[in-house]
């Protein structure tokens, strides 16, 4: 087996698995309220509020500890920390148990920045809209396995802190499987357009390009809009659907818009027409899904909304990765703004949806603006670059014939 699948099958899963205990804990909310006598559900919120300030934070330090530590050594700490979860297991208050999701959420937070200049330092141009629509799944895939075995998991082991334990040493494990078998390697390297490139691109750098910009304001309509459908959709006293069966929707559409997206990535080599078709379809479909009172139209549309939300995340991520002198110390910086301000952004989208609720006493109203919002994914794709280009076929050349 190749190095780079190995390395690739590493990183997946260890953000899987930063996924499924994330929302594991949240399945046994009712479980850790009671073993730390906690009554409130302002006081449950911190179990994922903790997780979401963590990656906001997080997010935006990835790149400075990739620079510092280097690849290896950073993607190491980002596993380390991931397998902290496991001090919630022995915490003796839920303050502790909180910090113990910060310190998991920071780990999570640098993985997934990370999965960018792995991505660009071992797959060709042709390989990365793949590897980025499977890098893309990795969070559905933890939540789909955290549906399907946390149940199990708890009657088997006993307790939620033994599924603690056993989700983190799994975790472990992965990290002394990167520890061995990866390797550190240059951040500058060479660029997208075959110059060598430095790898001092800081944040300060970042901040001026306006792309960098414009890449989190689009993608943070539509981690609203998701969010929403699990948080607000289903506080709607007309709400057509059931909640219980959103997740398995939205699962099942997730894979089914991942791997249409990475079909259409590779077939079709422009990236600005499927976000922008995939944006306006969303936001058509969530409308839809939130104002009509006929369940089956409202499960439809809510499979086809979960489609058309990871229908272009293959195309959202592989489009920076191929703008011109695109390194691995820039992707990192790149993707570090993008996730960071994407769930800054929401973070407050949410705070002002709620406020709006409270106003009017109507939370339909925050379903409304929520769906408004998803239209970002559309609208700011007119002030995204086209990196796709048409090519000859007959000279392309493979990762392996270039090199």
């Amino acid at each position: 087996m190749k190095k780079k699948i190995v390395i690739e099958t590493i990183i997946f899963f260890t953000y899987a698995l930063f996924a499924m205990s994330w929302v594991a804990g949240s399945t046994l909310t009712l479980d850790i309220m009671g073993h730390f006598g906690i009554d409130t559900m302002a006081d449950a919120t911190w179990l994922n509020n903790a997780i979401t300030l963590s990656k906001i934070v997080g997010n935006l330090a990835a790149a400075w500890f990739l620079v510092k530590l280097r690849p290896k050594k950073a993607f190491a700490l980002a596993s380390v920390l991931i397998t902290c979860g496991v001090i919630g297991a022995f915490a003796p208050s839920y303050t502790v148990y909180v910090a113990s999701r910060f310190v998991m959420g920071f780990g999570g937070a640098l993985v997934i920045v990370y999965f960018a200049p792995i991505v660009v330092r071992y797959f060709g141009p042709e390989e990365r809209p793949l590897v980025n629509g499977i890098n893309a799944a990795a969070f559905n895939t933890g939540n789909l396995l955290a549906l399907l075995f946390t149940g199990a998991l708890v009657s088997w082991l006993g307790t939620w802190q033994n599924v603690t334990l056993a989700i983190s040493a799994v975790s472990g494990l992965l990290l002394v499987i990167w520890w061995v078998l990866s390797e550190d390697f240059d951040l500058g390297g060479q660029g997208t357009d075959n110059t060598a490139k430095s790898a001092e691109y800081t944040l300060k750098e970042g901040f001026r390009e306006p792309v960098n910009w414009w890449l989190p304001i689009t993608y943070s309509g539509l981690l609203f809009c998701y969010i929403s459908i699990f948080a607000l959709f289903p506080l709607m006293p007309d709400f057509a659907a059931k909640a219980t069966h959103l997740s398995a929707i939205m699962i099942a559409a997730g894979m089914a818009g991942t791997v249409a997206g990475i079909i259409s990535a590779n077939r079709y080599p422009l990236r600005i027409p499927v976000i922008r078709f995939s944006g306006l379809c969303m936001t058509a479909c969530a409308a839809t899904m939130v104002l009509t009172s006929n369940p089956g139209i409202a499960y439809a549309t809510a499979f086809l909304a979960g489609f058309f939300m990871f229908l272009p995340m293959p195309a959202l991520t592989t489009l920076p990765q191929e703008l011109p002198g695109m390194t691995p110390g820039r992707i990192t910086v790149v993707f570090s703004m993008f996730w960071s301000i994407s769930y800054l952004i929401e973070t407050l989208l949410m705070y002002l949806a709620g406020a709006m609720a409270d106003a009017t006493g109507n939370i339909s109203i925050a379903a409304y603006f929520s769906v408004a919002c998803s239209s970002t994914f559309f609208l700011a794709s007119f002030f995204l670059p086209e990196t796709g280009r048409q090519e000859d076929p007959s000279s392309t050349l493979t990762a392996e014939e270039a090199s």
